[in-house]
């Protein structure tokens, strides 16, 4: 490795703020440099396109320099500066999943919306592959508002929000740091930092739980280094013993067969970094909820487990202008992709157009 050469300057004032000037310039001038990502443009979404719609593909950076790739759905015959929506979700899934579905439906009612795959995942950039963070994540949402509100088609003054699974939790730590977001919805929530570091219905909520995970986590470091790789986790398994919790074996049905499969999507092949965890452990995402001034609707399923996730942001938030919807008999999978008619497509809808 390169060593790095260091200059030390000792500028008089004048001659300081001559650089800051220059260099306020330099900043100005330069253009950021977005990754030339490989988009697919054949349809290999596991939906069905819809013809009330026109879709396309489009790319927008991050504030960290990663270029994101995503599915834009825009009304046939759309006219003037429309509400614009930004989707992404379920955790370790891609644009051509249920973000893509929930894109395009809304799109049908007249939303501009924007399903986007997350840093380092899917066809979106980045390196090292197949890590996520709350930080990176959230701000992969408030980078999907950047790109909206400067399209012009899009009203910057009516732009939302929506997070499936892990990206509801990362929807509502947006919705607390950029009031540019004006409603924000969440479906079949995941607090993702509170997983990671309690474990599954908090049973593993001890420091020696926890520092137990770190020291596994930071062994792996070391030796992904040395290898210069890193490790992936199994994942889902290709095959179910039948032993499984019932959530497995309703994520096994959506993510590792057709009804649910892509070839892009963590879930559906190798798994996360393994690695991944930590940042999650360390920074909990809903610290703020309970500063969110906007509208947020928080959808889950009566029977998924992962319900108390939603109940309990839900609770975080104050005032008015919340709304927390069970949908009775729903498991945490069935509002992926609508089987047996568990997403409230109406209520959404109703929502956004009250509040955009």
């Amino acid at each position: 490795m390169k060593k790095r050469q260091f200059i030390n300057l000792t500028l008089t004032a004048p001659l300081v703020l001559t650089f800051r000037d220059l260099l306020a310039k330099e900043t100005r001038n330069r253009e950021v440099q977005m990754e030339n990502l490989k988009l697919d443009t054949k349809w290999d979404k596991v939906f069905k396109q819809s013809d009330k719609v026109d879709h396309s593909k489009v790319a927008f950076h991050n504030r960290y320099g990663v270029t994101l790739a995503a599915d834009l759905y825009i009304p046939k015959n759309a006219s003037g500066r429309l509400p614009a929506i930004a989707v992404s979700g379920p955790f370790g899934a891609v644009k051509e999943q249920s973000s893509g579905l929930y894109a395009q439906t809304l799109a049908e009612n007249g939303f501009i919306t924007l399903a986007f795959d997350p840093s380092f995942t899917g066809e979106s950039g980045g390196e090292p592959r197949y890590i996520a963070s709350p930080d990176l994540n959230t701000e992969d949402f408030n980078a999907a508002v950047d790109y909206l509100s400067n399209r012009k088609d899009v009203d910057p003054e009516k732009i939302g929000i929506l997070g499936i699974c892990g990206f509801g939790g990362m929807a509502i730590n947006a919705a607390a740091a950029d009031p540019r977001i004006k409603a924000t919805v969440t479906s079949t929530m995941y607090d993702m930092s509170r997983v990671n570091a309690n474990g599954y219905f908090d049973a593993e909520n001890t420091a020696k739980d926890r520092n137990e995970k770190r020291a596994a986590i930071s062994a792996q470091r070391t030796k992904d280094y040395a290898a210069g790789s890193y490790q992936r986790t199994q994942g889902l398994p290709d095959k179910l013993a039948g032993e499984e919790p019932k959530f497995v074996k309703d994520y096994f049905d959506y993510y590792k067969t057709p009804r649910g499969f892509h070839p892009r999507s963590v879930n559906s092949t190798k798994g996360w970094n393994t690695t991944m965890p930590i940042s999650f452990i360390n920074m909990p995402l809903m610290t703020y909820a309970s500063e969110i001034q906007t509208p947020v609707l928080i959808i889950h399923g009566e029977k998924a487990h992962s319900v108390y996730f939603s109940k309990d942001a839900y609770a975080r938030l104050k005032g008015d202008n919340k709304e927390l919807l069970i949908i009775p008999g729903a498991s945490h999978v069935d509002l992926y992709d609508n089987k047996a008619g568990a997403i409230p497509w109406s209520k959404i809808v109703e929502f956004y157009k009250k509040n955009l």
